[in-house]
């Protein structure tokens, strides 16, 4: 039996999220934004999402850790040390919500020992809270979801081209052989995996906090997501600065092929 604490956070979760849907809305292809150190881009409602979230959900658990994307620097990496602990990512998708294309999200992450055991994710498009973590089940809305189990030569495969050129030769597999779809939220592209919209999904450019919240919900789904540069799970460290992940997701058999796929030469 899940334990109370667990249960406590979740419905906190759910709440803390579907509360910032409001701003999040009606601020859409409005809020003015900038450019980060990094290149990414940052509006006032990320940062006012993040100070939200955090300050409703640390006046209920005030000894848990809260890391965002959108924390201030804190001049290094933050060593994860509270038996529970929160990753969000207020708006991922941020260039899309600038701009007024509707494919963003809110992504909220709950981690026990720095392991992701329970995602909220609030899809902007269409509208609804997809919520759950092993154990639990996936939760599309109201629907419950599995992953699409098997490859095929229609499947749609979630995919944003690698930012470091040199890896463009590991895209090469993927390409010639599946249907790509490039949504600019790589949180939606594994919660959709989860939801059973995708078959799959690769990146070469993410960063933990976009994928900590959609992990538990396509592992609740019977999906398996791989990390092919480096194991990332449990999170030891929440650092800013971190190097890019390069990740497979979908069914076992969707992973095997696409972990295949990405070596050089493969296509």
């Amino acid at each position: 039996m899940p334990s109370p604490d667990l249960l406590t956070r979740i419905e906190a979760a759910k709440r803390a999220v579907l509360a910032q849907t409001a701003l999040f809305h009606r601020e859409f292809g409005r809020a003015e934004s900038h450019w980060k150190w990094d290149g990414s881009r940052v509006t006032a409602i990320d940062v006012a999402i993040s100070e939200n979230i955090f300050r409703e959900l640390g006046s209920q658990f005030p000894k848990d850790q809260y890391l965002s994307e959108e924390l201030a620097d804190p001049g290094g990496p933050i060593p994860m040390t509270a038996p529970w602990s929160w990753v969000l990512d207020p708006i991922d998708g941020t260039n899309n919500f600038a701009l007024g294309i509707p494919h963003c999200a809110i992504a909220l992450a709950l981690l026990e020992k720095g392991e992701p055991v329970y995602g909220v994710v609030y899809d902007l498009s269409r509208k609804i809270l997809m919520h759950g973590g092993p154990g639990f089940g996936m939760n599309d809305g109201d629907r419950t979801t599995r992953v699409i189990d098997l490859p095929g030569p229609e499947s749609l495969i979630g995919f944003h081209s690698p930012s470091d050129k040199k890896l463009v030769p590991l895209a090469d597999g993927v390409l010639a052989n599946f249907k790509i779809r490039g949504l600019g939220s790589a949180t939606l592209h594994l919660a959709y995996v989860a939801a059973g919209i995708l078959d799959g999904a690769v990146d070469y450019n993410v960063k933990i906090w976009d994928l900590a919240a959609a992990i538990p919900l396509c592992r609740a789904a019977g999906g398996v997501v791989r990390f092919l540069n480096g194991e990332q799970l449990p999170i030891r460290q929440f650092d800013l600065k971190m190097r890019r992940i390069i990740y497979v997701a979908g069914s076992p058999a969707m992973a095997d092929r696409l972990e295949t796929l990405t070596r050089p030469g493969s296509s």
